[in-house]
């Protein structure tokens, strides 16, 4: 796949969300990924559903354009074939528990000795140091210490997960950048680095505003369904037939949707004159928006508002446009003919060893050692 990355390979020893999330992006960016899963029992995710001819919807929408290949690295022949698919690796992405490659002679100072240009990442719960290392981590379970449960939902309501699973998705967006940072570093040093990220870490580092208003004003933030707590009108609003997400985050939008709305005189009113007045009057900013959003279907709405470059959606993933659908059926066409061909049991290691290492020999142009 040409991009960026091109020419570039990836030993992908993750599974479920946060690696997988990794180097998806790498691959989408244009780099050789080669996943390495356990013989028999694969990435985990390939028995989560939903499934499209009994293969799972999940494990394809965040493997796809990635070779696979089966091994057990406490084998010793399957060593050897890894052996000589991390001699020719760019990067190395991984997130088992902490301690556990180095148990099978593959964690990072080993490796990066051996190896010196190699990019080798971690992403874990909790990192690799620290008295929270050894702990199992999913991603609720970071969501709900990094503080973030307790800042989504509504007001009064029980802890609330975020609708995705936003701990394993933005560690792998914070590995990902940190590895593009770190080939960039190695164009200039010719060395590779190490990368640890920690998930809750990265939970931490999104919370944004939350930080800023409890460092600011000594308040522990608290839910506010779709309301944001320092710029109005910037939520949810009822319509006659649903719900439209209105974000006028200035003054200049804020007339904008007033005009339409054909209340120009709210941009008068002392109540509503600023952002910093509207923040101060959300409750019955929202009660007057809403009588006027009433009497029309969110359709109708989103059609108006966008014409006048007003910021507006609808919030149902089904009533997405046609045209922004993927070809289903083509893609698990695709995806399933990729697994046939590209997933090898340990009956296939030994034809596997001279396929792999002549491949990565012709294709790569990077060398670790």
């Amino acid at each position: 796949m040409d991009g960026p990355l091109k020419n570039l390979l990836v030993v992908d020893l993750t599974r479920v969300l946060v690696g997988p999330y990794c180097t998806m992006i790498l691959s989408d960016l244009g780099a050789r990924v080669i996943k390495v899963e356990a013989p028999e029992i694969g990435d985990d995710s390939r028995k989560f559903g939903p499934f499209i001819k009994d293969y799972s919807a999940y494990f394809m929408s965040l493997n796809r354009g990635k070779e696979s290949i089966a091994l057990n690295l406490k084998n010793n022949e399957d060593k050897k074939i890894f052996d000589k698919i991390l001699s020719k690796a760019d990067i190395l992405v991984e997130n088992f528990k902490p301690g556990t490659l180095e148990k099978w002679g593959y964690g990072w100072k080993d490796v990066g000795k051996k190896y010196p240009k190699l990019i080798y990442a971690s992403a874990s719960g909790f990192g690799q140091t620290g008295p929270l290392k050894e702990l199992p981590a999913y991603d609720m379970v970071v969501q709900g210490m990094g503080g973030l449960m307790s800042v989504t939902g509504q007001p009064n309501s029980e802890p609330t997960r975020v609708g995705t699973s936003i701990g394993d998705i933005t560690a792998g967006l914070f590995t990902a950048i940190g590895i593009n940072a770190a080939l960039y570093d190695r164009q200039k040093t010719g060395k590779g680095m190490y990368i640890d990220v920690s998930m809750l870490d990265c939970q931490i580092a999104i919370l944004e505003n939350a930080i800023a208003r409890y460092l600011a004003k000594n308040e522990i933030p608290k839910p506010m369904g779709s309301r944001h707590p320092s710029i109005a009108p910037f939520e949810a609003f009822k319509t006659k037939d649903s719900h439209i997400i209105i974000a006028a985050g200035n003054d200049k939008l804020f007339e904008k949707l007033c005009n339409l709305l054909a209340m120009p005189e709210m941009t008068k009113d002392l109540k509503f004159s600023d952002n910093s007045s509207r923040s101060k009057n959300m409750d019955e900013l929202k009660e007057i928006l809403e009588n006027k959003l009433s009497l029309k279907n969110t359709n109708e709405w989103v059609k108006v508002m966008e014409k006048e470059k007003i910021q507006v959606s609808q919030e149902d993933l089904a009533e997405l446009s046609e045209t922004a659908k993927p070809d289903v059926e083509s893609s698990v066409s695709e995806e399933t003919e990729t697994e046939e061909e590209g997933d090898l049991s340990l009956d296939q290691v030994s034809e596997a060893e001279e396929q792999a290492t002549e491949s990565i020999s012709d294709d790569s142009e990077t060398n670790n050692s």
